[in-house]
């Protein structure tokens, strides 16, 4: 009787004729999320075992398992002959001794000799005989045994349908360019892409030494929480500190926000085409912040080709918030380090701002020069 995690996958069911790409991609990931722990990795019809694991290391293996997007379900269990005698054995690990039960059987094998509702019948009669304390209750049972009959001769028992991260397997749904904060929204904003199969690397802007050191290892950090899901382990780092102190010193006050984040846009494409990136990625949430009107928003646009996906735009706080939490990134993001847009922070930002006032504005600033001086600075860390 060996014990084993049974991962179940979600969308990619639905992949017809591509639907080996996709699985070939979700065993890619899993056994990525797996490197470091002894195991070994078995598909079979829709379904992924992971074997021959350290039993101490279970609780990691389902922790990594849980955050692999692709997983719908996953349980742990057991893989036995399909024999009365050895399922009988593995369902008394899984049942309970006392209290109400069920037991549910999806027979792939129609050549089992018996059929679902048979399995059902005799081993919950076996389990009611074992333990006088059960009692079967087929509508609102407190517990379940699951048996899945198996076409190459094993059964597998479990006893619970653990939720997975769903979504889709990274890496089958193209790659953008995260430009990722010290804030709640951005890891959340790659977060979901990252579900939708989106490979995410991650950018982000400071402005040494008016952020200091704390500020970009709070920001090195919430890319490490990321690529737990991720599984990409990239971070770069671009310093805006002269363009912010030439808008500070050149341009209207007021749209200090506004023509940073143009700056921002056109340094994150550049270095996402660098990379073979096809999009940009940001965590504005419509009318969250000043610089996220639709006006503001227009405004960064307006300065890039590549799409700027926003999987936070319909969001409010408190659901940002909630998958913040997690996640694992809140306790991270919450930390008080200032960041690069709350540096020269004017007092009434422009909200509204028109785009003729926003490009006079813009035209007293050697906007190509500094571009330039930023993207001298960059730099590529390894998570």
């Amino acid at each position: 009787m060996e014990k084993i995690v049974i991962i179940r996958y979600a969308e990619i069911h639905l992949k017809g004729k591509n639907r080996g790409y996709f699985e070939r991609v979700f065993s890619v990931n899993l056994e990525r999320a797996l490197r470091g722990l002894r195991h070994e990795l078995r598909r079979t019809s829709g379904r992924y075992l992971v074997e021959a694991f350290d039993e101490e290391e279970l609780d990691e293996i389902c922790g990594r398992v849980s955050r692999v997007f692709g997983v719908h379900s996953y349980s742990v269990g057991y893989k036995v002959a399909s024999e009365m005698e050895a399922i009988f054995q593995a369902v008394k690990s899984v049942a309970p001794a006392e209290g109400t039960f069920k037991v549910e059987t999806h027979r792939a094998d129609k050549k089992f000799p018996l059929t679902s509702m048979q399995l059902n019948a005799q081993i919950g009669g076996k389990l009611l005989a074992e333990f006088g304390g059960l009692k079967v209750d087929v509508h609102t049972p407190a517990a379940y045994v699951y048996l899945d009959v198996r076409e190459n001769g094993t059964t597998l028992v479990f006893g619970a349908f653990l939720k997975g991260s769903g979504g889709m397997p990274v890496g089958t749904s193209g790659k953008g360019m995260l430009l990722i904060s010290g804030g709640i929204d951005s890891p959340v904003a790659g977060y979901y892409m990252a579900k939708r199969g989106m490979t995410v690397e991650c950018l982000h802007f400071h402005s040494y030494p008016y952020t200091n050191e704390q500020a970009k290892e709070k920001v090195v950090e919430l890319s490490r929480i990321l690529s737990r899901y991720s599984g990409v382990g990239v971070l770069r780092t671009v310093s805006v500190t002269r363009i912010q102190e030439a808008i500070h010193e050149k341009c209207a006050a007021d749209l200090m926000i506004t023509l940073l984040r143009r700056f921002m846009y056109r340094i994150a494409e550049r270095i996402a085409k660098q990379n073979g990136c096809q999009c940009l990625i940001t965590g504005e949430s419509l009318g969250q912040v000043a610089s996220q009107t639709i006006e503001g928003i227009s405004s960064s646009n307006a300065v890039v080709t590549l799409p700027v996906l926003r999987p936070l735009i319909g969001f409010d706080k408190e659901e940002i918030i909630a998958r913040s939490q997690a996640m694992g990134a809140y306790e991270t993001s919450v930390l008080p380090f200032e960041d690069c847009c709350t540096v020269f922070l004017p007092e009434f930002p422009a909200i509204k701002p028109k785009p003729s006032y926003i490009l006079e504005e813009e035209a007293k600033l050697d906007v190509e020069g500094l571009i330039n001086e930023a993207l001298a600075t960059l730099e590529k860390i390894t998570l």
